[in-house]
């Protein structure tokens, strides 16, 4: 008589790293968080990334042809008017100077005589402003770096980034450390909660002195930013000190943030 096995169907086998259910799993969550640490750390280092000029703000300012569109829909509906225009023109004038400054700063990071890949534009992967950031770099034949963070809405990275330098974060403090690790400048466009999280976090670093390094500091588009920050009632209020209000310099011109940049950023970098 013929002796039965028994043939229960095993489970299949991974090594511990390639089990994608224990690499999703809680007890994981240290592993995930190296990897978002070392990942970009090999790109860096392989590509010679020595520092990055960041760009933050809003994804919500589109891109001219999204513009347009959007304005073609608001006639259609009998929604376009006057407030809507002058807010358009903004929203445009403020993506097309992203553009021409990280542009201009491409083209001055590219000339620099350096044995590293030196002031990398850097944005947050994402559309509105860090496209405009990144599509500067683009246009001036420079690599640059694309933070993206993983949302429920999709935020897609733009296509503007220089692939090796695209990364994909799940976690918002990875992202932030990698966006402030290589900054050696910030420019700060309109923006919603998110650039303001981004910006005080930032100011926060530098007042209380964990960030170490100068760090030149556009604040870009005086018009929305009158309205929304008041660092001289922060003052007048003795929240921050006097000296606190210097650590930001307003802008509303491609040229006048250039320059500004540039000038702080051979002096305390490359004399």
């Amino acid at each position: 008589m013929p002796i039965k096995m028994n043939m229960t169907k095993k489970r299949a086998l991974f090594k511990a790293y390639e089990d994608p259910e224990f690499m999703t799993s809680f007890e994981a969550r240290q592993i995930r968080i190296m990897s978002e640490y070392l990942m970009p750390l090999t790109h860096f280092e392989k590509l010679r990334v020595k520092d990055t000029i960041v760009f933050f703000g809003s994804a919500r300012l589109p891109a001219p042809h999204q513009c347009k569109a959007k304005k073609e829909r608001l006639i259609a509906a009998g929604e376009w008017n006057d407030v809507e225009e002058k807010h358009f023109n903004l929203r445009l004038r403020y993506y097309k100077d992203a553009v021409r400054l990280a542009y201009k700063l491409t083209q001055w990071s590219k000339a620099l005589p350096a044995d590293a890949r030196r002031f990398l534009i850097c944005s947050g992967g994402g559309p509105g402003i860090m496209e405009a950031a990144n599509r500067g770099a683009a246009h001036a034949r420079g690599l640059s770096v694309g933070m993206n963070i993983s949302l429920p809405f999709e935020q897609d990275p733009n296509p503007y980034i220089t692939q090796t330098l695209n990364f994909e974060f799940h976690y918002f403090f990875m992202r932030k450390f990698w966006l402030m690790n290589l900054a050696k400048a910030l420019v700060i466009f309109p923006g919603g909660y998110g650039t303001l999280d981004e910006l005080f976090e930032m100011l926060t670093l530098v007042q209380t002195r964990k960030v170490q390094k100068r760090l030149p500091v556009v604040v870009f588009g005086k018009e929305y930013w009158d309205e929304v920050l008041n660092f001289e009632a922060m003052a007048r209020w003795r929240m921050i000190k006097k000296e606190d209000v210097k650590f930001v310099h307003f802008s509303d011109d491609p040229e006048d943030a250039f320059q500004y940049l540039t000038k702080n950023l051979a002096e305390i970098y490359l004399d």
